[in-house]
């Protein structure tokens, strides 16, 4: 048995290192590719690290079945796949290579050259440095096209993050199947180019210096500059607590001063670190709970000084063209579990950030105010962050919602983003078709945000909300060029919506859930088309059932049913290029809606059992369903609209939407029906 991706198959993978990463980094590749019959080994030259990491890994395991994450069945399957072995031999035949070993390139390049002479001379080796250039370390390789830097995050099994680093002799094919296999296994890979300490790193380590810098500087204590950096952030834990949680003393204090060269003069190893390092000791940290004061005007110095040496820190990476601001502010909200820079920037007034930014350098000697932030800043003009992304291949416009967070969820300004990618490629003469896709394999779109919802106070602001969009939506539809949706994984709710208004649909085979509109749930109705475009596209009936019980659909039925043209098995995105090849050439049939209302359309829909849904949504349901059918499409969108207000006028959307944001999507809402 194996794993194959874009014609290259997996049989066997080795993690080389079996300290503190190395046996997450194995827990990770058994869990996703040890049901296709691929084996993980572990290599370590110490009998002792082996056997923790081992019992490491297993024990993780353990918590996982007795979570529910896992079954027995899993578990036996995800343990017997993987050999922890001192037998360096045990590597060949591997099709992957990630070396996790010490920071130390003399160590890795020792490694990779017994490495080599190992496995075949297709089998890509990467090392999980979280410093080096990959230069540095595959100096010696001989084969430097099939080498690069594949750079996890802690702990690797649970932070999906990686930064895929290619050195300059790095194959683009090799860089490319990387990322594409990251994303395929349920990683979120982004591509920075090679310097030392990559695009993240310098954030982190550098945010610490900054922190340092502070209590060195007397303006607070360590624990109260760690609740400041915490809260200013938005961060699970301040920078010295996630030091101490990491180990992280030693190596930042490597990197430190390497930055001194390799970056900007202002980086360098500060004594409280160095002093830290000797003694082998940890931060003064607040405790679980522990309830730290810190006066304003001290909250205040500390904020603004974060504030400024993070958003140069930032700028500076973005200056060097190392990431895109795109892949640089997803990988620090996913790796560091941060508010991302440029967001933070966007939302303070670029202005703002530009003096915070200037303020900061006035005071520390080699800070360098980015030459991106000056000249937004001097405008103060918010950066383009966009979420999605848009790629051509052969004429064929690929859009991928990128927001693997929240599995793509669609908020307002997505989906306006979303109507000007669409607009943009349709008035571009060099695009012939485009295909939509979302990011990763769990969801194509997992639905509308419902924050804002909660933010809906009458029947008027919901018919707006509604409005807005389904005008967005309605722009995809209006596309004339051949447009294609690859549902890569679920599409619920607008995402389905967004969905039916492209001309045709294909999914991933094999899927036991795909399609839903499970807006009933939360005592709503759909509002971006879909009582107007589900009937027309799979028949009343069946329309009907789904939209009032909320019960979703397969691949399987979804094809049966005529929501989708065809179920993929292997490349879908590639599948759906093509198909909008085909149907820009004529050599295949296009399919777009009939605009007109739908014939026979009946006096009163089927009954159906909707449980403990609201009865007075459901009474607004069918009327929504039925009045829409009545319409020719034009009219039966704002239709809709019109009777999604009047849902928000409910008691029965209020205590929906209150319920699922209290208490999450399981939760039976008590309804009253009113």
């Amino acid at each position: 048995m194996s794993f194959t991706h874009q014609g290259r198959t997996l049989h066997k993978v080795a993690v080389i290192g079996s300290g503190q990463i190395g046996p997450d980094i194995a827990l990770y590749f058994t869990k996703v590719l040890s049901p296709f019959g691929v084996r993980t080994v572990v290599v370590d030259v110490s009998d002792d690290a082996l056997a923790k990491g081992k019992a490491k890994l297993e024990k993780k395991v353990q918590k996982g079945v007795e979570s529910g994450a896992f079954t027995p069945e899993q578990q036996a399957q995800m343990v017997g796949s993987v050999a922890f072995t001192n037998d360096y031999a045990q590597i060949a035949g591997a099709d992957l290579v990630v070396e996790a070993a010490t920071e130390n390139k003399d160590l890795k390049a020792r490694i990779f050259g017994q490495v080599e002479g190992l496995v075949r001379d297709d089998a890509i080796l990467v090392s999980n440095s979280s410093h080096l250039e990959p230069e540095v370390i595959f100096a010696n390789a001989r084969k430097k096209d099939r080498t690069g830097v594949v750079h996890y995050f802690f702990p690797a099994e649970r932070n999906l993050l990686v930064e895929v680093v290619s050195g300059k002799d790095t194959a683009a094919a090799v860089r490319q199947w990387l990322l594409s296999f990251y994303e395929a296994i349920g990683k979120v890979p982004i591509p920075v180019r090679s310097r030392y300490g990559y695009a993240l790193d310098p954030v982190f380590e550098g945010l610490f210096f900054a922190c340092a810098l502070l209590a060195e500087e007397g303006v607070g204590t360590t624990k109260q500059i760690d609740v400041v950096c915490k809260q200013t952030f938005r961060m699970g834990v301040g920078s010295f607590t996630a030091m101490n949680l990491t180990g992280g003393n030693p190596i930042t204090a490597v990197g430190l001063d390497q930055y001194t060269t390799k970056i900007n003069a202002w980086f360098r190893t500060p004594q409280s670190l160095k002093d830290k390092v000797a003694q082998r000791a940890n931060w003064d940290v607040p405790a679980r709970g522990e309830q730290v004061e810190v006066p304003d005007a001290v909250a205040a110095r500390i904020r603004d000084d974060l504030l400024g040496a993070y958003f140069g820190i930032c700028g500076e990476i973005v200056d060097a063209g190392l990431v895109t601001i795109a892949d640089f502010n997803l990988g620090i909200e996913v790796a560091l579990d941060m508010k991302p820079a440029f967001t933070f920037m966007n939302e303070l007034g670029t202005r703002k950030a530009l003096e915070l930014v200037q303020a900061y350098a006035r005071k520390h000697p080699g800070f360098v105010v980015p030459k991106c932030i000056a000249a937004h800043g001097a405008e103060n003009r918010p950066f383009e962050v966009p979420v999605v992304l848009r790629e051509d291949r052969d004429g064929i416009a690929v859009l991928t919602i990128r927001r693997p967070k929240v599995l793509n969820a669609l908020d307002q300004g997505v989906f306006e983003e979303i109507r000007r990618r669409f607009e943009e490629c349709d008035r571009d003469p060099k695009v012939h078709g485009i295909v939509l896709t979302g990011f990763g394999r769990k969801a194509f779109v997992s639905g509308a945000d419902v924050n804002f919802l909660a933010r809906i106070d009458s029947s008027a602001k919901g018919e707006a909300t509604s409005r807005a969009s389904q005008v967005c939506v309605d722009a995809v539809q209006a596309v004339r060029k051949p447009t294609v949706a690859a549902l890569n994984g679920l599409a619920f709710g607008g995402g389905i919506e967004l969905a039916m208004a492209c001309e045709t649909r294909i999914a991933q085979k094999g899927l036991r859930v795909l399609a839903g509109q499970p807006e009933a749930n939360l005592g709503i109705i759909p509002g971006a088309g879909g009582t107007v475009r589900l009937p027309r596209l799979i028949g009343l009936e069946r329309a009907n059932e789904m939209l009032r019980t909320c019960r979703p659909i397969s691949s399987e039925k979804a094809l049966a049913w005529g929501l989708i043209r065809e179920e993929v098995d292997g490349d879908l995105v590639g599948r759906a290029v093509q198909l909008a090849q085909e149907m820009a050439a004529g050599t295949a049939k296009r399919s777009r809606m009939a605009e007109g209302p739908l014939p026979a359309v009946p006096a009163a829909l089927p009954p159906v059992e909707i449980g403990h849904l609201s009865q007075k949504v459901d009474a607004i349901l069918q009327k929504a369903i039925l009045g829409a059918a009545r319409l020719p499409l034009a009219e039966a969108i704002p239709f809709e609209a019109k009777c999604f207000g009047e849902v928000c006028g409910t008691e029965d959307m209020r205590i929906g939407v209150d319920n699922f944001l209290k208490n999450g999507p399981k939760a039976k809402a008590p309804f009253v029906h009113r």
